[in-house]
């Protein structure tokens, strides 16, 4: 038996029918989540888009032609530019795949991709050097670590909400005292002083849930996810 990390690439490598899965949604027991990394739209920031109004009125003007990338096909950046054009009728971006946050940066960089749909904690530090330009965060909250950058929410799209997490689970058919035991000790780690702290210079926002909290969150982000693979 393994302990597992990760159930947003999980429930992504379920949904690919080209990934053949040999295992199901059910087949794991969330232990604990650790980190909520919101979305992030952001481009290069001598981009013509200086805000999300100006991207979506583009998209919507040309459909199609404004290219935005992912970090992989059905990550929750794919899902996101799903959801942001659902929730913007008419704004039509041509979606790219790209195989992690490191080649979709250079795409952006050398001009050859438009907009990128990530998280904050790949790319806030070049946000905040000037290098990129935030467009908006994909969550309820403003992120502490770019605090000027606005809300989905308070840009008028309060269902355009978006993160990556990162968490910990068993195989179906742990014991539960095994399941606890394990909650106790990721949890005793994750509060670590040393570990916070190098948590925040990330810039990764740690969101602990535990038990029916995470495995609550985890079947609602499935079938959220579920429902754009349709």
């Amino acid at each position: 038996n393994h302990v597992v990390a990760d159930l947003t690439a999980e429930y992504t490598v379920i949904l690919d029918p080209e990934r053949k899965a040999t295992f199901t949604v059910d087949a794991f027991v969330p232990v604990i989540n650790q980190v909520l990394d919101p979305g992030i739209i952001w481009v290069k920031s001598d981009s013509p888009y200086k805000s999300l109004k100006d991207l979506l009125a583009a998209a919507r003007k040309s459909p199609n032609k404004i290219s935005a990338g992912t970090t992989g096909i059905l990550s929750d950046d794919h899902l996101a530019i799903l959801m942001m054009e659902e929730a913007a009728p008419g704004a039509v971006f041509r979606i790219v795949h790209f195989d992690g946050g490191a080649p979709q940066l250079t795409a952006v960089l050398g001009g050859h991709l438009d907009v990128a749909f990530d998280n904050v904690g790949t790319v806030f530090r070049r946000i905040k050097s000037g290098e990129l330009r935030a467009l908006a965060v994909m969550d309820p909250q403003r992120s502490r670590f770019i605090p000027d950058v606005p809300t989905m929410p308070e840009l008028g799209f309060p269902t355009v909400i978006s993160s990556s997490t990162r968490g910990i689970a068993a195989p179906k058919g742990t014991p539960a005292p095994v399941v606890k035991r394990l909650q106790q000790v990721f949890k005793q780690a994750m509060d670590d002083p040393e570990h916070v702290k190098k948590m925040e210079e990330a810039g990764l926002t740690l969101r602990i849930m535990i038990g029916e909290e995470y495995a609550k969150y985890y079947r609602e982000l499935h079938a959220k996810a579920a429902k754009y693979t349709e």
